[in-house]
């Protein structure tokens, strides 16, 4: 099959016109305007429309109506083709704050889904959190990072688990953080009120990326940075950004990824159940959230995750926060495919690649998506 007439965004820039060919799972080849042609070859109009990699979200706590802390592989399942209907080719499941031996379940779980295919890893975000910066998280289950905790998340995922979040002022945080960074797991830094000079111990253990930058944090103050301003400006600190025009104001969107730049910045949802379902109430970890609007809030008010997509969430960066469309592609693929260690599988268009991507037309809405050389039923987005 031969993709034709598109922008197609590349690494190396945009080819407009451009071509890319798919054989089998893989991208075949790709060039400038229409490229050879093969005999029987399937042949695709998309004249008008962008091609971009297929998105890459590493916090992703649901989608559909289901949850991934469920041990249900078919509503695991179901979770992910939710979103991959919105062109997450590739994704982390994260988990919420809950009791250790609940966790490990939940990890094994999607351990399993890790091993089918289905997802990439897991992501944990709790219990080693800040209850002053705690969020959607049950706060009589936050707990310190003690080493044999962190073990036994970290057995329970047989390899899987791939990131976890804590916060570094915690008792034992900064050895939990040596401990991630030498079994190859990503130390993250979130639900954090740390001062700057708290944060600093845990980024040179090893901590390499700020989970959702901005929220569930200290606020950055001139005379006292703290995670913000600590985490933003070490060039060791890849930042999450949820770009759903609700958490984070556009300006606030711009000015971090201006700052971090493309080898920094990634664009995640921090969806929950209710994305791609409606507003309604829902569980998240045991906590009833209330989505109106769109927007998911505790009774207090507090936002409790989102019910972003992928697909909404490169629109935002690029028509609201001023983003350009290869910087998108690049925080919405490239740099986390790159964070996860599958750049020589996924997150770019190049030959060789999987052949995950999304084509948008020109005013960068979803028109289809194409997983491992196969097209998604897209019908219902």
């Amino acid at each position: 099959m031969k993709l034709v007439g598109g922008r197609v965004v590349t690494p190396d820039g945009v080819l407009d016109p451009g071509w890319l060919r798919v054989q089998g799972e893989r991208i075949a080849a790709l060039g400038a305007g229409t490229g050879p042609e093969l005999p029987g070859e399937d042949v695709v109009d998309v004249s008008g429309r962008w091609i971009v990699p297929g998105f890459v979200d590493i916090h992703c706590h649901g989608g559909g109506g289901e949850s991934f802390s469920t041990l249900d592989g078919d509503r695991i399942a179901h979770a992910v083709a939710a979103h991959r209907k919105h062109g997450t080719t590739t994704m982390l499941a994260s988990l919420v704050t809950g009791e250790i031996p609940e966790l490990a379940k939940q990890v094994a779980a999607l351990a399993e889904a890790t091993r089918d295919g289905l997802v990439a890893g897991v992501h944990l975000e709790g219990p080693f959190l800040s209850a002053a910066r705690c969020g959607a998280h049950d706060p009589a289950l936050l707990r310190a990072p003690d080493r044999d905790s962190v073990r036994t998340l970290l057995e329970a995922g047989d390899g899987a688990v791939r990131m976890i979040t804590l916060a570094p002022e915690l008792d034992g945080a900064v050895e939990a953080v040596r401990l991630l960074a030498d079994n190859g797991v990503i130390a993250a830094i979130g639900h954090t009120d740390a001062t700057e000079a708290q944060v600093r111990p845990a980024v040179d253990a090893g901590a390499t990326v700020a989970t959702h930058l901005f929220n569930g944090m200290r606020p950055l103050h001139h005379r006292e940075p703290g995670p913000i301003g600590a985490l933003l400006d070490d060039e060791r600190v890849t930042v999450e950004l949820i770009c759903d025009l609700v958490h984070l104001h556009p300006t606030a969107v711009r000015l971090a990824a201006r700052h971090a730049g493309a080898g920094r910045t990634v664009l995640i949802t921090d969806s929950i159940s209710a994305s791609g379902i409606g507003d309604g109430v829902y569980d998240l970890g045991g906590l009833q959230v209330t989505v109106r609007d769109g927007v998911p809030t505790l009774a207090g008010g507090s936002l409790a995750g989102s019910t972003l997509t992928m697909d909404a969430a490169f629109r935002n960066a690029v028509v609201n926060a001023g983003l350009s469309v290869s910087d998108a592609a690049f925080a919405c693929s490239t740099r986390p495919a790159s964070l996860l260690g599958l750049s020589e599988e996924t997150g770019a268009l190049r030959p060789g690649l999987a052949a995950d991507l999304v084509v948008l037309d020109g005013d960068l809405r979803l028109r289809s998506v194409l997983h491992r050389g196969g097209w998604v039923d897209t019908a219902a987005v």
